[in-house]
């Protein structure tokens, strides 16, 4: 295949310092940044969907026996934190680290996080502690990198929407792969390996990340005070940098009622597959979906293998280090999904876990984020304002159909078994949601926010996410309540109604918020 050449980043490229070769049109500097957040979501997606279940699980089966009150609080409290402390990570880097070191000092303090979590049956003060040192790390780390994906193009280049969907589809194999390979083995084998398999694979990504800095010129670097304000900032006029800055919290009040949507998936919609959905198979339906189970375990570990060997024919001549560690990473990864497979197939029972629908999310995210990115290159790329109403929309539709799925419920029914079709469904139209709003606002923020502002406004815009967790669990947690007095469906169409009155509004103020713009697309 021939790469297009595009001169506007080239330029931006060589100015920077930056490594000139492109990987599938892309700067080789955005797949090793791929790499380095597939592993960290790995890490924390993979510790996620084995703590609240170690909490609760009975003391004879190795975890702490906590009442479900218990434990959703302090999951509750973590997600919160996980999302609020990149606030203080951006400025940090912003005002002494630089993003790289802010980086490798977050990837660190996470690898640790998990050994020291894996250490739990030894002291349990090692099971609190690696808790916060998750929450620090992931600060220091989350903002930081997502700010470096912005600045790998110019603000002019019509592939920085693509590049941020791309960075995303990383984000969603680690989160696919963790929560898959973590959640397996914490349960069948044991939660300790769990956990330490989710520090492996994050100390691996920092290792790759360290031994690639040249690829990134003088991006990421530690800031200099001289060079406080760029050329471009102190050219442009305070009331544009003040709309701009509109613009962008008026998106991040938006972010807040998307996710406190689409976050039900830990809440709400777990409920509904525990209580309400038939996942005991057998017969046809127990073999297609062991073969269905199998091609969505080896399907994701393949694209990513693809993209890897087409980053290593471009830099291993130069960055031979960074390409055998992700190597490593991966054949290892390649190894625990077959003997997944094969042990699920020799199981003489066929259940679907609860677990196992949180996986599609990701799974639709590998599937369809190449072609979103070459919707909003190649086809339709309409403003910001215009796809964040698109994705709230989309997650209202899914919730729309969880209603009329779960319309066969009785009033205060406490069990049920509804197909598992409407929360594939809904999954798929929330998958399709995230796609038209999570990478764009990445991109959006990188694009309105000024560059001596940039990690700090990305901490703001995860603070949103924080708010939105907190918010969406006490709003998953009413679903017994308003169940019983009016019914299921009730519950999920309220859920509905908030992101998609929110997309109209949106889709009213477009005008305005395009010229606050000035320009930015």
């Amino acid at each position: 295949m021939i790469e297009q050449k595009d001169d506007v980043l080239a330029n931006h490229l060589t100015s920077s310092g930056m490594d000139n070769k492109m990987v599938m049109g892309h700067p080789a500097g955005l797949f090793v940044l791929f790499f380095t957040e597939m592993w960290e979501r790995f890490s924390y997606y993979g510790m996620r969907a084995l703590l609240t279940t170690f909490l609760i699980t009975e003391i004879a089966k190795g975890g702490w026996g906590w009442t479900n009150e218990s434990a959703m609080s302090l999951y509750g409290w973590y997600t919160m934190l996980v999302y609020a402390t990149p606030i203080i990570g951006g400025y940090i880097a912003d005002k002494l680290t630089g993003q790289r070191k802010a980086i490798l000092i977050g990837a660190l303090l996470m690898t640790l996080g998990h050994a020291s979590m894996a250490l739990e049956g030894f002291e349990k003060n090692f099971f609190f502690l690696g808790l916060g040192l998750m929450i620090l790390g992931n600060g220091m780390f989350k903002p930081n990198i997502s700010s470096m994906v912005g600045q790998l193009y110019p603000n002019t280049s019509a592939k920085k929407d693509a590049g941020y969907t791309i960075f995303y589809m990383g984000i969603n194999a680690g989160s696919f792969l963790g929560s898959l390979l973590c959640g397996y083995l914490g349960e069948k084998i044991g939660w300790h390996y769990g956990f330490g398999l989710a520090g492996v694979f994050m100390f691996f990504g920092m290792l790759q990340f360290l031994v690639a800095q040249r690829v990134f010129g003088i991006v990421g670097e530690q800031p200099k005070k001289e060079d406080a304000k760029s050329t471009e900032e102190e050219e442009t006029p305070k009331h544009v940098v003040r709309d701009r800055l509109i613009v962008v919290a008026v998106l991040m009040i938006a972010s807040i009622f998307f996710f406190l949507a689409f976050e039900q998936a830990g809440g709400s919609m777990t409920i509904f597959a525990k209580n309400y959905t038939q996942r005991i198979l057998e017969g046809t339906q127990a073999i297609t979906f062991k073969w269905l189970d199998a091609l969505l375990t080896i399907i994701p570990i393949a694209a990513v293998t693809f993209v890897l060997f087409k980053l290593s024919a471009k830099i291993f001549d130069k960055y031979p280090l960074t390409i055998i560690f992700t190597l490593i990473s991966f054949a290892s990864i390649a190894v625990l999904g077959i003997w997944k497979v094969y042990r699920e197939f020799t199981a003489i029972d066929t259940e679907v876990t609860v677990a196992w629908f949180q996986i599609l999310n990701a799974f639709f995210i590998v599937t369809f984020a190449s072609l979103f990115s070459k919707l909003w290159e190649k086809i339709w790329n309409p403003s910001g304002p215009v796809k964040f109403a698109l994705g709230l929309l989309l997650v209202g539709i899914g919730f729309i159909v969880l209603a009329y799925g779960s319309s066969s419920i009785p009033k205060g029914a406490e069990t049920a078994a509804v197909s598992m079709v409407w929360l594939v469904l809904a999954y798929f139209f929330h998958t399709m949601g995230e796609l038209c709003l999570s990478p764009v606002g990445l991109s959006y923020v990188s694009k309105l926010s000024p560059k001596k502002l940039l990690g700090l406004i990305f901490g703001f815009w995860f603070l949103a996410s924080a708010i939105a967790n907190k918010i969406g669990a006490s709003m998953g947690g009413m679903i017994d309540q308003i169940s019983q007095e009016y019914s299921m469906s009730v519950f999920f169409l309220i859920i509905a109604a908030l992101p998609i009155v929110v997309a109209l509004i949106l889709l009213l103020l477009n005008p305005m918020l395009k010229r606050k713009m000035h320009g930015i697309k």
